[in-house]
């Protein structure tokens, strides 16, 4: 892969993004709805909530990766913030998604003050249990029929990485 860069999200970054998680691969892999509309993404990217931090890979000028992290409010866990991330599907398995967790680590260990990470991911979902491995991510617990996807239920892994 040429050169990535990693960068916070800008409002004009909203049609690219919604176009990632409008791929099935990516509404299928998270708890996005098929068919999102540009004007849902429009009004995340110009009124983020409070703690929500937004970042986007870049790979030869075009936006192929989108990863949202939101820092909890409440007093007794602002130590700990979660999570998600789609990446296109043209570049799955090539390192973005890697470099989108690894900046949003950084931001968490060395600028936020979290020291948890949370997320869900489905027990199906193998590249992305071990990608989220890789970046020390261990399984704390199982969600029997913790989604509805595709017209069934699915188990999803609580993940966290706590430093």
């Amino acid at each position: 892969m040429k050169d990535m860069i990693i960068r916070a999200a800008e409002p004009s970054d909203a049609q690219a993004v919604q176009a990632i998680y409008a791929q099935p691969h990516a509404y299928a892999g998270t708890l996005q709805l098929p068919y999102p509309s540009q004007q849902m993404w429009q009004c995340r990217m110009d009124k983020p909530a409070e703690g929500y931090h937004n970042l986007v890979a870049i790979v030869d000028g075009k936006l192929v990766g989108q990863l949202g992290l939101s820092t909890i409010a409440n007093p007794r866990r602002k130590h700990t913030a979660n999570f998600g991330m789609g990446v296109c599907q043209t570049v799955l398995r090539q390192g973005v998604g890697s470099a989108l967790l690894k900046a949003a680590l950084d931001m968490c260990d060395n600028w936020l003050a979290v020291t948890r990470v949370e997320l869900e991911v489905y027990t199906d979902n193998d590249a992305a249990i071990a990608l989220y491995k890789k970046h020390g991510f261990v399984v704390e617990g199982e969600h029997k029929q913790s989604a509805f996807r595709d017209g069934g239920y699915v188990d999803v892994f609580s993940m966290a990485r706590v430093r």
